[in-house]
């Protein structure tokens, strides 16, 4: 049997890792400054990480979520202390296309309406109404367009507010720092502005911080620095470290009710293992203050580079636009100096989603290698 081609692959093949380093098969060392899409938060095989996941295997894997789970009641109050969201509900799930398909139908379920309001240059999922609120054509299949979704620019008030008016819309999401988008982000003017619209209009504002989540941004969430508070704060990537995690944390406003939600493996025993260690690693290794720190010198590194148009982004979620395509800069970077980077649907961005254990030698690697190839052009 083959596989189905959906993805163009590096021929590169990863058999091992270690902290901000992948080694493939030939034992070629690659530095990991995309840490597959922002998912590795804490660093390949953290110590912690391994040893909370064996522990928990041993004794339970997984059972339904028919019976209790301490684990999950453990998580929940860990989630609330590190992130400062008190008093939120929290619902786990498995990725973040089922963080937001299950932000979406609560929302809905929440106000009785069935629109929703997204953004342009927006990536929420690739699931039925996720992939919807998704500004990418390409990917939404017929049956996904049935679901109605209005896309205004990233800053527009007055165009949410016209939309809003109607009394249709369910929820407005949006990434605080858009990632597949391009890293853009709006001003803190508009952010509370949106959510004061959401207030007045009784739809649900839901915080999609799947990529930006868990410490990346150097907050514990991206939509912190403009002191806001969301209805449904959408969670995954970095969460589990690699391990498949989702989840949605849920304002107090919203009640639940039995089978409101559901899910078979979302808050499995592993699954909670995995993201306590993580959640354990970031606060005894202060790796939210490591990403202001890194990220400081980061675009310090970047000043005067040529070519840069801008650096984009903010901690360690934080990109290079450059007045050229970079596809084939990144294959330079891959298989001439061994450097992991991401792309965007701006043809012209570098992405840099490294594990958050990043140190400044690493950054130095990058950069020396970057200027190497940008004194050929």
């Amino acid at each position: 049997m083959s596989l189905f081609n959906v993805y163009p692959l590096f021929d590169i093949t990863p058999v091992s890792a270690k902290d901000i380093y992948v080694y493939d098969d030939k034992n070629v060392e690659y530095l990991d400054l995309y840490g597959g899409h922002a998912v590795i938060s804490i660093g390949h095989s953290h110590p912690k990480y391994v040893s909370a996941i064996s522990n928990q295997v041993e004794k339970l894997g997984f059972y339904s979520n028919a019976i209790q789970n301490p684990l999950q009641v453990e998580l929940a109050d860990k989630l609330e202390a590190l992130s400062g969201c008190k008093d939120y509900q929290l619902f786990l799930c498995n990725s973040g296309a089922e963080a937001n398909e299950n932000a979406l139908k609560l929302a809905s379920f929440h106000n009785g309406k069935q629109k929703v309001l997204a953004f342009k240059n927006s990536f929420h999922g690739r699931t039925s109404a996720a992939v919807a609120a998704t500004d990418n054509p390409k990917i939404v299949a017929p049956i996904n367009a049935q679901q109605k979704v209005d896309f205004v620019e990233l800053g527009d008030l007055d165009t949410v507010e016209t939309i809003l008016k109607q009394n249709e819309t369910c929820a407005v999401i949006v990434e605080f720092i858009q990632g597949v988008g391009g890293l853009d982000q709006s001003t803190t003017e508009f952010y509370q502005g949106l959510e004061q619209l959401c207030k007045q209009y009784n739809t649900a504002f839901i915080a999609d911080e799947v990529q930006s989540g868990f410490g990346r941004t150097g907050d514990f969430f991206a939509f912190q620095k403009h002191n806001i508070t969301p209805d449904i704060i959408s969670i995954a990537k970095g969460m589990g470290n690699g391990f498949p995690v989702g989840g949605i944390l849920i304002h107090p406003s919203i009640e639940a009710s039995f089978g409101l939600l559901g899910t078979t493996f979302g808050g499995n025993h592993l699954a909670c293992a995995a993201t306590l260690s993580v959640l354990d690693v970031l606060e005894d290794e202060k790796l939210m203050q490591n990403a202001k720190n890194i990220a400081d010198y980061f675009q310090e590194k970047a000043k005067g580079l040529p070519n840069l148009k801008s650096i984009k982004g903010r901690g360690l979620m934080i990109g290079l636009e450059f007045d050229f395509p970079i596809a084939e800069l990144r294959k330079k970077l891959i298989f001439d100096h061994h450097i992991f980077t991401g792309s965007a649907t701006n043809p012209n961005l570098i992405r840099i989603l490294p594990p958050l254990t990043i140190q400044k030698k690493h950054i130095d690697v990058f950069f020396e290698a970057l200027e190497n190839e940008l004194k050929k052009k």
